[in-house]
């Protein structure tokens, strides 16, 4: 092959094509590692340039997979699982009160228990974080921070010097973001709220995915609002038309959405529908809150854009913190307000919620100095695995007719089971075992949902994870009898 062969396809394609036939064909295994760019060079007289695009075209089929420095490899065959179904929740297109009992707290608490096995709590492993180069910094910030005025009080929207690092990340979340829009949070959570409490008051009604993030639904009762569930498709996201009709049905205040690798669905809305989706609630001058704390572990080549991407009119308010990417304790997060920034600035204002600013610039000198791009190039790579791995061990100890989401990003697993299962009870067989895993029931505020989970793939996969997936699947089967 040359790179002056004649092809009604790219070069790269043929290329392609040709080295998934011989993956096919057994020539190369799972796990094997392809040929370097210079050895298919010298062997096929193709660019260096048209060598990498095929491998990312590989990599796009979900064929390959890259290793930092070390080249591309087989990814193993993982089981051909059908799509969770479409949650449809007895409640949508009606707005209604959150009511969550005191057992779905008592779960929730569970979760933060760190001696279950992590297929709980939605968080990175301690294995898994920068801790060294985070030292390193915490070590040259403090000899500053001691010297000079550190233990003034901050600014109530955050230091400076991370404002500017958070800003200039901005691609694929928003256009022409400047310092000055970004407001430091404590963490993800704390964003959300502060949004909600400037666009809403006590019994307006805001619109959510369904199933959504259970904090959400607890935010969301305890200001006292309307929970608005629309459906969501595994692949494609909320239902636009579902949401369509609710809005003329409904004075909706605002919708809360967490676009990009759901919690806990997983999916990805694609861009087109995003922009679909703001230009809709834009017609109507509806705020949308944005969760995009799981955008930036994406598994493929590019990030996907946000919500706020599309925003010409400052109505997305965009919320992010690194607790899922970096540093879950230093609990720092971030919001950018848009049009919403002035009532944003007075409710941390009178609340005084003022984040110490030691953690804040012991990121921002982690982020400038090049360590967090390096951090999540590896992460998002072992997440990948981690997810695939679970995959195939569920593949392997769960019943036929499973059902299971394919993320495309982020570290969640959404598994639909057989219709007599209760997640719930589900729940409490595989706690008596000491394993952790959120049960669909609290993800929602109807009756959906309720023959599905949630599992976490935030930590590395071991022999213990195989054996916990194992005794899932075995305590599954028996509820099947």
């Amino acid at each position: 092959m040359s790179d002056q062969a004649p092809s009604a396809c790219f070069r790269y394609q043929l290329l392609a094509t040709e080295l998934e036939n011989q993956i096919n064909g057994g020539l190369y295994k799972a796990g094997d590692r392809l040929p370097s760019l210079r050895t298919l060079q010298s062997r096929t007289g193709l660019s260096v340039s048209t060598i990498n695009q095929a491998y990312i075209e590989m990599e796009k089929r979900g064929l390959v997979e890259p290793r930092e420095k070390s080249g591309f490899y087989v990814r193993p065959l993982l089981k051909n699982f059908p799509p969770p179904s479409k949650a449809i929740p007895t409640t949508a297109g009606r707005p209604r009160p959150v009511t969550i009992g005191s057992e779905n707290e008592a779960i929730l608490a569970i979760l933060q228990n760190e001696d279950v096995t992590p297929f709980g709590a939605a968080l990175p492993s301690g294995q898994l974080l920068p801790v060294k180069q985070l030292a390193q910094s915490a070590q040259k910030i403090s000899a500053r921070y001691f010297r000079g005025s550190g233990l003034d009080c901050g600014t109530v929207s955050g230091v400076p010097e991370l404002k500017r690092q958070i800003a200039g990340r901005t691609i694929g979340i928003g256009r022409h973001i400047d310092e000055e829009d970004v407001v430091v949070t404590h963490g993800c959570m704390d964003a959300i709220q502060l949004c909600l409490r400037a666009v809403t008051r006590a019994g307006d009604i805001v619109v959510t995915e369904s199933p959504t993030f259970t904090c959400y639904l607890q935010l969301i009762r305890d200001l006292g609002l309307l929970a608005l569930e629309i459906p969501t498709d595994p692949v494609s996201g909320i239902d636009l038309k579902a949401l369509e009709k609710a809005l003329r049905h409904n004075r909706v205040s605002a919708c809360l959405l967490n676009p990009t690798f759901q919690n806990p669905v997983g999916f990805d809305m694609p861009a087109e529908r995003k922009e679909q989706l703001v230009r809709m609630l834009g017609k109507k001058e509806i705020p949308i809150i944005e969760d995009d704390i799981f955008g930036e572990l994406y598994f493929g080549a590019t990030r996907p854009l946000s919500l706020k991407y599309f925003d010409t009119a400052g109505l997305v308010l965009c919320c992010s913190s690194f607790s899922k990417t970096l540093a879950p304790d230093f609990r720092v997060g971030w919001v950018l307000p848009g049009r919403f920034k002035d009532r944003v600035d007075r409710l941390k204002t009178n609340a005084y919620t003022v984040l110490s600013k030691l953690p804040q610039l012991i990121l921002a000198d982690f982020l400038k100095n090049g360590h967090y791009d390096r951090h999540l190039r590896k992460i998002r790579t072992a997440f990948k695995n981690q997810v695939c791995c679970t995959i195939q061990a569920i593949g392997r100890s769960f019943p036929e007719g499973t059902k299971l989401s394919a993320p495309s990003g982020g570290y969640i697993l959404w598994v639909e089971l057989d219709s007599r299962i209760d997640g719930m009870e589900l729940f409490n067989l595989a706690w008596e075992q000491r394993i952790c895993v959120v049960p669909g029931a609290i993800t929602t505020n109807s009756d959906g949902s309720k023959n599905c989970i949630r599992i976490s793939c935030g930590h590395p996969f071991t022999e213990r994870s195989e054996k916990m997936i194992q005794a899932l699947g075995r305590i599954i089967a028996g509820m099947l009898e």
